[in-house]
C-alpha cells in the first residue's frame, strides 16, 4: 500500500489542535519540518518510554538532538517526524554544520558581509574568490587610496625651493658680446633665463620628447607611469615615467635620492605644483634647473657650453640635440667615451633624428621642416672648453669688474656673490691679447731669472683706455691670476716718476705761476718759458726765498747723472726730463694747485696721491696704470676728462640693473687749448726726447713720457694717440714674501739701470702698432699760442731773448751735455724709505730733511703714499676702497 494512502496514526492525547495540524500535513503531501509542539509529541510517541495517550514532558534541547539523531536511523514515517521535530529543536546549530542548509524554521541561512571562505562551496572552490568579492575589493582598495591621498594633499605642502636650485653664477661678457668667463656667484655654472628667452623649438623638442601631454596633464601621469613599468618589465628601454613637472619637482624642491618616501612625496608635490603654477613657469624651471653635462646646469649654461650662444639664439636643430642631453649627458655629448670610440656620437645623432620625428608625430614640427633638417644635418657641438677658467688674464678682468660694480652701482658684494648676473664689459678681447703678447714677449727675451738673480721678481703693470668714451679696452695685471693675485693695472702703491710732470705743466699754464710780490696774481705761462736745468740747485719758494725743512735744511734737487743741463725751456725739460726746472715750476705754481689739475685730468684723491711736498711734482704719487692711462687721455681729448670704467651693463633674470650710459659724464677738465699744448710738449719727447723708442713705425701721431723713480725701483711710460692712451709700468717685488718692499732693478735683463725708455717703452710700442693697425690716422689738434714766457730764478733773459711764444717741436733751448734717458726725482740714488718698508728709519737723508736737505714742507716731513704694503688691502682698489675710498 502507498505511503500516501497510509491512515495517519490517531493522536494519543495530543489533543484535538494537535491532531488537526497531523492531519493537514498528512493532506498537503508535504515534508514540511513540524513545529516544535508536533516535534515534542512525534517524539514522544516514538519513545518507547512514553505512555499511551500521554504526551510526554519537554526535556529540552539535548533531548530533541538525541531524538533527531535515533529517528535519523529510522525509516517509519513517526521516526521522519522525530527526526524533524530534532532538528526544529536545533536548525541554527545544524545550518552551521551543513555548510548553508535551510534552517529548521524552513528560511534560507543569513548572508555574511564578506563571503569569504565561501559558503556553499567546497574543497578549494570554497577559497576562490567571486567576482563581486574581487570587484569589491578594488572599489574598496581605491577608495582607501583616494581617501588617503586627499588627507595626504591637505596636509603636504609645496616647500620652499631648495637653495641649490637657486644657485648661479656671473657671466662675463667681452666687448664685442662674446662670453669672456663664468664666475662668480655659487657653486655651479648656472645662468637662469625667462621663458621668453628658451626658444620655442627648444620648449617643443623637449615636450616631444620628455612628456608629450605636459601641456594639459595634472602634474602626474599614471599611464606613463605604467608605460615605463610595463616596458621595464619586458626588458624594454628604462624610463622614469616622470612628467616635466615631477622633474621640476625634484629638481627645485627635492633631493635627487631614489627612495620611495622621495618618489611619493614628488607625486604629491607635483600634483599641487600642476594645480597652482602656470606652465610656463613650470617649463621654464625645468630648463633652467636641469644638468645638460660639461658642468652646465640649465638652458643658457649649456647653450654655451655647447655652442657658444645665448640661449634665445638656438636653432630648432640644436635645441632638438640639447634636449636629448637630459636623458643622460654622458650618453649623448659627442666628445665623452663612455664606451668605443664614436659611440656617443651614434647614439646622439640617433637620439636627435628620433626626438625630430616625436616633435612630427606629436604635431609640433611640419615634415617639411623636419626634411629641411634632415638634409643639413646633425648640428655637432664645440668640443669642451672650460667655462669657469680664470687664469691669465681672466681672473684680474673679473676683480676689475666687480669692484666697479659694486663702486658704482646699487649692487652690494654680497648681491653679486649670489650669482645670476649678466655682465657686459669694455674689455676688447683682441687688444687683451696683443698687450698681454707684447709683455710677454719682452719678458722672454729679456728676463732670465735662472741666470740673473736681479731678473726674479720682475713685474709689470699696464692698461689701456679709449680718450672719447674712458672704456678700458685691455689691462696687463701679471703673468697670471692664478698665481699672482695682485692686479697690476690696479693700485699697487708703485710711484710714476717723471709721468706725472704733464700735470705740473697743465697746472702752470691753466693756472699760473704766482707773482713772487703778490701770489694772488697769476701769470700761465707758455711751454718756452724758461728755467735752469742745472743739477743741485737750491730750491726757492715761490717770492724766491730759500724753501727750508723743519730743521732748516735746504734742499738741492738733482738731476739724473747728477748733470747739469743750463738754462732751458720747459719743453726741452720736458724732452729730456730734467728735474730741476719742473720742481721749481712745481714751487711757483703751488703743489695744492698741481694736485688740483692732476685730479681734475682724472687721478684719484685717495691712497694713491702722494702728500704736497716738493718732489710731489717729480712724481711721487702712485696712481694706478688705468688711471694714468685715464688721466693722459684727457690730454689725447683735449681736455675733456672721463672716468675709466669697465662695465658697459649688468642684468639679471632679463631685467637691466644697471647701464653706464645712464651714469656717464664727461666735463671739460681744463681749456682744450691746455690739453692741446701739453700734448703738442708730449710730442717732442717721442720725436727727439727720451721717448723715441715709442715711435710707431707706421708715422702716426704719438705723444708720451717717460718715468723713472728713486733708486731705479719702478719705470713707466705714458702715452697715446689720439684714439688710445695706454700706460705701461714695471717694478720688482716679491709678491710671495711674507714682508713687501719694492727692490732696485739695477741690472735687470742685463741693463745698468731701467728707464721708463728702455722696456716699458718697447712694450707700448709692440703693443700700440698693433692696436692702432687700420685705425684712421688722425691728427693731433693744433695748438694755439698759450701763456707769457716767464723766467725762473737764475734764468733771467739775456738782452737778446730767443724764446718765442709759438709752440714748437723743436727745443727752444739745447743741454749744456748730452742728457741721459732718463731722470730720477731725488738727488741721489741712495737708498730712501718706501712707503711699504715699515723697518726703513729716518736716517738723515734726503727723504727725510736730514742734513742733505729733505723735499719737506717747512716744518713737516716729507714722505711718499701712506701705504703699507704694495697692492695691499688697505690702500683701496681702483673702483674702490676701505673707508667708502672709491678709485
Amino acid at each position: 500500500m502507498s505511503e500516501h494512502r497510509r491512515k495517519p496514526p490517531q493522536p494519543q492525547g495530543g489533543g484535538r489542535a494537535a491532531a488537526r495540524r497531523a492531519a493537514q500535513q498528512q493532506s498537503s503531501g508535504r515534508r514540511a519540518a513540524p513545529s516544535r509542539g508536533s516535534a515534542r509529541q512525534s517524539a514522544s510517541a516514538a519513545s518507547p518510554s512514553g505512555a499511551p495517550g500521554q504526551e510526554p514532558p519537554y526535556q529540552g534541547r539535548a533531548a530533541a538532538r538525541r531524538a533527531a539523531q535515533r529517528g535519523g536511523r529510522r525509516r517509519a514515517p513517526e521516526a521522519a517526524a522525530g527526526a524533524a521535530a530534532g532538528g526544529a529543536g536545533r536548525g541554527r546549530g545544524g545550518g552551521r554544520r551543513s555548510g548553508g542548509g535551510a534552517g529548521g524554521d524552513g528560511r534560507p541561512p543569513k548572508k555574511r558581509f564578506i563571503d569569504y571562505p565561501r559558503a556553499g562551496k567546497y574543497g578549494a572552490r570554497r577559497w576562490v574568490p567571486s567576482w563581486r568579492l574581487v570587484l569589491g575589493s578594488c572599489l574598496g582598495f581605491i577608495a582607501f587610496v583616494l581617501g588617503l591621498s586627499g588627507i595626504a594633499l591637505a596636509y603636504v605642502d609645496v616647500p620652499n625651493p631648495q637653495k641649490l636650485a637657486g644657485v648661479q653664477k656671473n657671466v662675463y661678457y667681452w666687448a664685442d658680446g662674446k662670453q669672456m668667463v663664468v664666475a662668480g656667484g655659487g657653486e655651479l655654472n648656472r645662468q637662469i633665463v625667462p621663458i621668453s628667452q628658451i626658444p620655442q623649438s627648444m620648449q617643443d623638442a623637449v615636450i616631444s620628447a620628455e612628456n608629450a601631454s605636459f601641456e594639459t596633464d595634472s602634474g602626474v601621469d599614471p599611464m606613463g607611469i605604467a608605460r615605463a613599468v610595463v616596458k621595464m618589465a619586458m626588458g624594454g628601454e628604462t624610463q622614469s615615467g616622470s612628467t616635466i613637472t615631477q622633474q621640476y619637482v625634484k629638481n627645485t624642491y627635492l633631493n635627487q635620492e631614489q627612495t620611495l618616501k622621495r618618489k611619493i612625496t614628488e607625486l604629491f608635490i607635483s600634483i599641487k605644483v600642476g594645480a597652482s603654477e602656470p606652465k610656463p613657469k613650470i617649463l621654464a624651471g625645468y630648463l633652467n634647473t636641469a644638468y645638460y653635462g660639461r658642468g652646465a646646469y640649465g638652458i643658457q649654461a649649456a647653450s654655451r657650453a655647447y655652442y657658444n650662444k645665448d640661449s634665445e639664439d638656438l636653432t630648432r636643430s640644436e635645441g632638438a640635440f640639447l634636449s636629448s642631453l637630459l636623458n643622460g649627458p654622458n650618453l649623448y655629448d659627442p666628445y665623452v667615451t663612455t664606451e668605443a670610440e664614436g659611440a656617443n656620437l651614434k647614439r646622439a645623432e640617433a637620439r636627435w633624428a628620433w626626438t625630430l620625428d616625436r616633435e612630427v608625430e606629436v604635431g609640433r614640427l611640419s615634415k617639411t621642416e623636419r626634411a629641411k633638417i634632415a638634409k643639413e644635418g646633425f648640428p655637432r657641438p664645440r668640443p669642451p672648453k672650460k667655462a669657469m677658467d680664470l687664469r691669465g688674464q681672466k681672473g684680474y678682468l673679473v676683480d676689475l669688474a666687480n669692484n666697479y660694480i659694486t663702486a658704482n652701482t646699487d649692487i652690494s658684494e654680497a648681491e653679486l656673490k649670489k650669482g645670476g648676473y649678466s655682465i657686459h664689459t669694455t674689455f676688447d678681447r683682441k687688444k687683451m691679447g696683443q698687450l698681454t703678447k707684447a709683455v710677454e714677449k719682452v719678458s722672454k727675451q729679456a728676463l732670465k731669472p735662472e741666470q740673473r738673480a736681479v731678473d726674479k721678481y720682475v713685474q709689470f703693470g699696464g692698461a689701456s683706455v679709449e680718450p672719447k668714451s674712458g672704456k678700458i679696452v685691455a689691462i696687463y695685471g701679471g703673468k697670471d691670476a692664478t698665481e699672482h693675485y695682485t692686479n697690476n693695472a690696479d693700485y699697487t702703491g708703485v710711484q710714476v716718476g717723471s709721468t706725472f710732470k704733464p700735470f705740473v705743466l697743465a697746472a702752470a699754464m691753466d693756472k699760473g705761476v704766482r707773482n713772487p710780490s703778490n701770489p694772488a696774481i697769476r701769470t700761465p705761462v707758455s711751454p718756452n718759458s724758461m728755467y735752469n736745468g742745472d743739477n743741485k740747485l737750491r730750491l726757492l719758494n715761490y717770492d724766491r726765498t730759500v724753501w727750508h725743512d723743519k730743521d732748516g735744511n735746504e734742499w738741492h734737487q738733482a738731476n739724473d747723472g747728477n748733470e747739469d743741463k743750463g738754462r732751458v725751456s720747459l719743453r726741452t725739460a720736458m724732452q729730456y726730463s730734467v728735474n730741476t726746472p719742473y720742481i721749481q715750476l712745481g714751487m711757483d705754481v703751488g703743489p695744492d694747485v698741481v694736485k688740483q689739475e692732476a685730479i681734475a685730468a682724472g687721478l684719484r684723491d685717495d691712497n694713491s696721491m702722494a702728500r704736497t711736498t716738493p718732489t710731489f711734482s717729480l712724481g711721487t704719487s702712485a696712481p694706478s696704470a688705468i688711471r694714468l692711462a685715464g688721466a693722459y687721455a684727457t690730454f689725447a681729448a683735449s681736455g675733456q676728462q672721463t672716468d675709466p670704467y669697465s662695465v658697459e651693463s649688468v642684468t639679471k633674470d632679463g631685467v637691466e640693473e644697471f647701464n653706464h650710459k645712464e651714469v656717464a659724464k664727461t666735463k671739460q677738465a681744463f681749456d682744450p687749448n691746455v690739453a692741446n699744448n701739453v700734448t703738442d710738449v708730449l710730442k717732442t719727447v717721442v720725436k727727439k726726447g727720451t721717448g723715441t723708442a715709442a715711435q710707431l713705425p707706421d708715422g702716426r701721431e704719438v705723444a708720451g713720457k717717460t718715468g723713472t723713480t728713486d733708486d731705479n725701483k719702478s719705470a713707466w711710460f705714458a702715452g697715446y694717440t689720439k684714439q688710445l692712451a695706454t700706460t705701461i709700468g714695471m717694478w720688482r717685488v716679491n709678491d710671495q714674501a711674507k714682508v713687501q718692499k719694492f727692490l732696485k732693478m739695477y741690472g735687470v735683463g742685463g741693463e745698468e739701470k731701467i728707464h721708463g725708455a728702455s722696456f716699458p717703452s718697447e712694450i707700448w710700442r709692440d703693443y700700440m702698432m698693433e692696436a692702432m693697425k687700420g685705425e684712421e690716422m688722425l691728427p693731433f689738434p693744433q695748438p694755439q699760442p698759450i701763456g707769457k714766457v716767464v723766467y725762473g730764478e737764475s734764468a733771467s733773459p739775456t738782452p737778446t731773448p730767443t724764446p718765442s711764444d709759438e709752440p714748437s717741436d723743436e727745443p727752444s733751448e739745447t743741454p749744456s751735455e748730452t742728457p741721459s734717458d732718463e731722470s730720477s726725482p731725488s738727488a741721489t740714488p741712495t737708498e730712501t724709505c718706501s712707503p711699504w718698508d715699515l723697518a726703513c728709519k729716518d736716517n738723515g737723508g734726503q727723504d727725510n730733511g736730514g742734513p742733505s736737505g729733505g723735499p719737506g714742507d717747512p716744518g713737516d716731513e716729507p714722505s711718499p703714499p701712506v701705504t703699507e704694503t704694495p697692492g695691499g688691502d688697505d690702500d683701496g682698489g681702483f673702483f674702490g676702497g676701505p673707508n667708502g675710498i672709491k678709485e
